[in-house]
């Protein structure tokens, strides 16, 4: 896929692609190795207006025409076309300056952000358009008022303004939630390598998976953007903290409402606990994190680590091993040349930039224990591509404040040197809030005070030694199960986070009601709304059919069978006891059971009572009940002596069937009263049922 060079680099907006007509302001962008012109932007005239409003509507509708699995299932096909076409993304890429490697982590995490939010959405969310949050509340005495917590989509767009850094990965990820939310989102990468972002959107697009109006592209400045944006939007912003501040500060963001969430830079630590000797594998592990975080991606990671802290007795031992590692592995240069395995910056200005952070470290008191802005990159051309030595400074005084505020957003990291853990915590702290610090130690409680101590200052805490340096996805990788962010300096914002991060998109109401009104909306039976009964009586006279009979297409919500009473007696608690050898006392011993207070004598066993539930509701014949795979939110209420009776209610309370599969989930509401109509147990029972009975 070659990059665009003679025109002007399109947006993709209103569902088609467009450039502008006589452009007078254009960008050319420079290959980061040889400074060759790979893409030309511009958007001279774009009409951001209506580029909004057409997400609102069309993307909005053809988004909310599909249930949440729906979705779910296309942000997997869109993976795997993805995946078929990554080598077209691999080759642009190379222009940036990623190696290889480089790839892995931003194609490749893209991609596999897509694969993990798809199975999240399908494992962890209904098959519907409203997400229920958290219990029921109960708001009147006889249950004819609830209230309880829902999630709805944002009737807006989902504004994504992304850094350099990772044009794919960076996309992707706010990308994927936003659209499993139902939320259309418009993306507007940095023009430096933009254009490997509208290569995959142009991949996207092509595959004809995409709903009318979900995705749209802007290919350049967008510079009044947030001026058509209100209440109904979400901004997502990557970037400097110096034009987040900005953002922030737009009239639409304090007074209008507009959501905003930010993901700025971070002065991200690594911190060698005391109990790392260069003699245990914890040390040889810290280095290569090191390591790799200078070095991949040429450093331009917002997790990257830019403060590498230590016991002041271990400064030299560090320096000296991680300059080893870069003088033994790095070799700078075009990645496309073999053998090369750190390329370029993304551009000469960022190399300026780089370039003046670091000098300005040195005067602050810096010593340049490795590389530094004069030292050379061996045979790559440093006048035409913007490549970068890799550089590791020492300072003498670990306080300086220079060192915990500029960030060289390159191949470049500062060693630090501390007293003991309360230092260590301390220094970790001043750089104003992070997004993850590695903490290496194979010590526990060293783990739990370096918690304690700069849990709140980051939004990921990484614990590295003997037991996951293997297996560890690393340091500077933000996965998507896991939430993306971090307080103060790093921006107060939150990403991914596996269905966290599909709520960042929706919006949470309270609503309050009779049992029937929150059923209809939610789609979750309320114990007290109407119910379809029937009773073993009814089905074995013919006049009702028990709900275990029904396959997906006639069961309802609401659907419940009623069973009839079964008396406990003394020999029942006792042979369960002897069976199974839960002889706790409760069940065998008459007197202590009784000196017990919450117990009128011996007890029956809370598991015999569930046991008994399920042959008193089980339909035992071949039918579209194809298993069961467990219960949830078990609670024992009042305990059941022995002459005393059971019975269960089984309730359909949830219906989710299966997009791709020939059968769904039921979750039965499911309740036991003894004879007295009193409350002994609750749960639910989790079910597999066909779509159709017989199985076609």
């Amino acid at each position: 896929m070659a990059a665009q060079t003679q025109t002007v680099l399109p947006s993709y907006l209103w569902g088609r692609w467009w450039t502008p007509e006589d452009p007078q302001r254009i960008t050319e962008v420079a290959d980061a190795s040889t400074g060759e012109i790979v893409a030309r932007v511009s958007t001279d005239g774009i009409d951001i207006a209506s580029a909004v409003e057409y997400g609102r509507t069309v993307g909005q509708r053809s988004l909310g025409e599909l249930t949440i699995h729906e979705r779910a299932l296309k942000l997997k096909e869109l993976a795997h076309h993805l995946t078929e076409h990554k080598q077209e993304l691999y080759d642009l890429s190379y222009a940036t300056g990623a190696t290889l490697k480089d790839h892995f982590f931003d194609v490749d995490g893209g991609i596999g952000t897509l694969f993990t939010f798809s199975s999240k959405g399908r494992r962890e969310l209904p098959n519907a358009h409203v997400i229920v949050d958290g219990a029921v509340e109960q708001l009147s005495k006889d249950g004819s008022f609830l209230g309880e917590h829902i999630y709805t989509r944002m009737p807006g767009v989902a504004v994504q303004i992304n850094a350099f850094n990772f044009p794919v990965w960076g996309f992707l990820e706010k990308f994927a939630p936003a659209f499993l939310a139902g939320m259309p989102t418009v993306v507007k990468p940095a023009t430096p390598t933009g254009y490997v972002t509208e290569a995959c959107v142009r991949l996207m697009v092509e595959s004809g998976i995409l709903p009318e109006g979900s995705l749209q592209l802007v290919s350049g400045s967008a510079r009044d953007l947030l001026d058509h944006l209100d209440y109904r939007d979400h901004v997502a912003f990557t970037g400097s903290a110096g034009t987040a501040r900005s953002l922030r500060n737009h009239d639409n963001v304090v007074n209008g409402g507009v959501r905003f969430t930010a993901e700025t830079d971070s002065l991200n630590a690594a911190i060698l606990g005391p109990d790392a000797t260069p003699d245990t594998p914890e040390f040889e592990a810290f280095v290569k994190a090191v390591f790799v975080e200078i070095t991949a991606k040429a450093g331009q990671k917002c997790t990257a680590i830019r403060r590498v802290i230590v016991p002041q007795e271990r400064v030299e031992d560090v320096v000296a091993a991680v300059a080893q590692r870069v003088q033994q592995r790095v070799v700078i240069g075009d990645p496309r040349t073999e053998g090369v395995t750190m390329g370029a910056l993304a551009s000469k200005e960022q190399q300026a930039e780089v370039r003046k952070a670091v000098e300005r470290l040195v005067a602050a008191g810096g010593t340049v224990r490795l590389g530094g802005p004069d030292a050379s990159v061996g045979g790559a051309d440093t006048e035409a591509g913007a490549f970068f030595p890799v550089t590791v400074l020492s300072f003498d005084d670990p306080e300086t404040p220079e060192v915990h505020f500029v960030e060289a957003f390159g191949p470049v990291t500062s060693v630090l040197g501390y007293t003991d853990v309360d230092d260590a915590v301390r220094l970790a702290a001043l750089g104003g809030g992070s997004l993850v610090a590695t903490v290496c130690t194979n010590d526990g409680a060293t783990a739990a005070r370096f918690t304690a101590g700069i849990g709140s200052h980051h939004g990921r805490v990484h614990f590295l030694n003997r037991q996951d340096a293997r297996t560890s996805t690393g340091h500077g990788s933000p996965m998507p199960h896991l939430v993306h962010g971090g307080p103060g300096r790093a921006g107060g914002g939150e990403e991914l986070g596996g269905v966290r991060g599909v709520k960042h998109y929706m919006q949470r109401t309270a609503i309050q009601g009779p049992p029937d009104i929150l059923t209809a909306v939610t789609g979750v039976w309320h114990r007290g709304a109407a119910a379809n009964t029937v009773t073993r009586e009814a089905v074995e006279n013919g006049t009702g059919e028990h709900p275990f009979r029904k396959s997906l297409e006639t069961l309802r919500i609401g659907d419940q069978f009623a069973s009839e009473l079964r008396t406990v007696t003394l020999e029942d608690i006792t042979e369960f006891a002897e069976r199974t050898g839960d002889t706790f006392y409760a069940h065998t011993d008459e007197e202590a059971a009784t000196a017990n207070p919450f117990f009128p004598r011996r007890v029956a066993h809370g598991y015999l009572l569930v046991s008994w539930a399920a042959g008193l509701f089980v339909e035992p014949a071949p039918g579209p009940v194809l298993a069961n795979y467990g219960l949830e939110n078990l609670r024992f209420i009042t305990p059941v002596t022995y002459d005393d009776a059971i019975r269960v209610t089984l309730t359909a309370k949830q219906i989710t069937p299966r997009v791709t599969d020939e059968y769904g989930e039921v979750r039965w509401d499911a309740i036991l009263h003894n004879q007295h109509d009193e409350i002994v147990a609750t749960y639910d029972v989790l079910t597999l049922v066909a779509k159709t009975w017989p199985v076609a």
